[in-house]
């Protein structure tokens, strides 16, 4: 089709997956013909209760506490459909922004609300997805960058000087936003040093965005890169990315749902029906293939991501950029990033591979990410034969200038 990005293409390598399948084809096809909107109970029942019972169901699989579960004795918290991870983060952040303002108020009744807003702080990584930095400003409050370690890790000391630093200065921290599996390079913020640090300031709100690398938790043997979960207020993943959903999939839990829903309650008397003390209105939360199927379907992608690390080490005129735990792999040239730039668009130019570029640790990085659901080991062996034929010309070009300069 001309003119069309073919996500599905066994060369397309450029960004996370966005997966589909056949079910998920079919499961599409059903909803649009029975045409339900499900934004409160009273709208659908089935709807609603069908969404509380899977997201259960994939929170129990991710490997969530109990508490962020709906169905567990004595939990407060649950899960929802959102439609990316740029809502899941602004939702949480409002909730955060109300449940601080609330407390403020208290302890100040008659400063203006405007007062107290700009004193509100959050945290993110420098690896953060840009729409932390976009929710920050939809909801008028401040963002502080941090910077992460040589892992491209958020670490719990850096978080713990910056609060510190803003509350000496009389800011509030409200909110910190962390990353399993980050954008340019897949790297995991460290939550078990996080977590402590978040707990020592008063009405902290912990979010994890888990966007791509959340959906390889349901594999047992990944399960430790969700260490310090227990900590979190909520957490989101997009099974669009990784659990062959179609777009557009993300799910979000929270510990404490009335502490979300408190925030983005609106309820006029349209909306209004006789169960509503008794049963969950989703309008209120911001708004498949076989379990072992999908685990077979993440293990293969690493296991190809693994293939073409291994490619990449054997070619010494080449560096890898990242901790190649999952599906993506972040390589360069070793040499200066305007020849990586090069050796990039030269690649997309000719038509045959599709990747797209990164900065890690200051360098122009290339990101090489498994995306195609029934790629092979055949098409990552011909990705690097592609790869090293224009590698070969860009570097024997680059050492021919080196000369000319020398000389």
């Amino acid at each position: 089709m001309p003119g069309v990005t073919h996500w599905q293409h066994p060369r397309f390598h450029a960004y996370f997956p966005s997966g589909n399948s056949f079910p998920s084809i079919l499961g599409d096809m059903l909803s649009d013909a029975i045409g339900c909107i499900g934004f409160s109970w009273a709208a659908s029942p089935a709807c609603t209760e069908l969404e509380t019972i899977v997201l259960d169901w994939l929170g129990k699989a991710i490997g969530l506490p109990d508490q962020f579960l709906a169905f567990k004795e004595g939990s407060r918290g649950g899960g929802v459909i959102q439609t990316s991870a740029s809502e899941c983060i602004l939702a949480s952040m409002l909730a955060a922004r109300a449940q601080s303002l609330k407390r403020l108020k208290q302890q100040h009744p008659f400063v203006e609300e405007g007062v107290l807003l700009s004193k509100l702080m959050a945290y993110c990584s420098k690896e953060a997805h840009s729409c932390v930095e976009k929710s920050a400003m939809i909801c008028f409050v401040k963002l502080r960058i941090l910077e992460p370690d040589e892992k491209s890790s958020l670490r719990g000391k850096t978080l713990m000087m910056a609060m510190e630093e803003d509350e000496t200065m009389g800011l509030i921290p409200f909110f910190v936003s962390t990353t399993l599996g980050t954008t340019s390079s897949c790297s995991f913020d460290n939550l078990p040093e996080i977590g402590p640090v978040c707990q020592k300031f008063p009405c902290i709100w912990l979010h994890v965005d888990g966007a791509y690398a959340g959906n390889a938790f349901i594999c047992p043997e990944l399960k430790y890169l969700l260490s310090g979960i227990e900590y979190a207020d909520s957490f989101n993943t997009n099974p669009n990315k990784w659990l062959l959903t179609n777009f557009d999939c993300s799910t979000m839990w929270v510990r404490d749902r009335i502490r979300l829903t408190s925030a983005l309650v609106v309820d006029p008397l349209y909306l209004q029906h006789g169960y509503s003390d008794a049963t969950i209105d989703y309008r209120h939360w911001g708004r498949v293939t076989a379990y072992q199927d999908c685990k077979k379907y993440i293990r293969h992608h690493i296991k190809l991501a693994q293939r073409f690390e291994e490619h990449v080490v054997r070619d010494k005129r080449f560096e890898i950029c990242n901790e190649v735990k999952l599906g993506l792999v972040c390589f360069r040239l070793k040499g200066s990033d305007k020849l990586n730039e090069k050796l990039l668009s030269n690649i997309n130019a000719s038509g045959k591979l599709h990747m797209v570029p990164a900065n890690v640790n200051d360098k122009y990085v290339i990101r090489f990410c498994v995306v195609a659901p029934d790629a092979d080991e055949s098409d990552i062996d011909i990705e690097q034969q592609i790869i090293t034929m224009e590698s070969d010309k860009e570097f024997s070009e680059e050492l021919d200038l080196q000369m000319t300069e020398k000389n």
